[in-house]
């Protein structure tokens, strides 16, 4: 795990391992949210990136009545 500082601004620098494995770029836009007490940063991706992501899903599973 890396520390970070919060700068006078509240900006932080996110360390070049983790930009790296999220492949983040600069101007990338990050939804930022408050959970159980922590902040999470989760980085917009564009809808091309997510084609083919569910590929492989199981969907042989037994429905709700009101769901089919």
């Amino acid at each position: 795990m890396q520390t970070v500082t919060v700068s006078p601004k509240y900006q932080i620098v996110i360390p070049k391992m983790i930009r790296d494995a999220l492949n983040l770029r600069p101007g990338q836009k990050m939804q930022v949210i408050e959970y159980n007490g922590r902040v999470e940063l989760i980085p917009e991706r564009d809808i091309k990136e997510l084609r083919g992501f569910l590929k492989g899903i199981n969907t042989e599973f037994k429905r709700e009545k009101d769901r089919v």
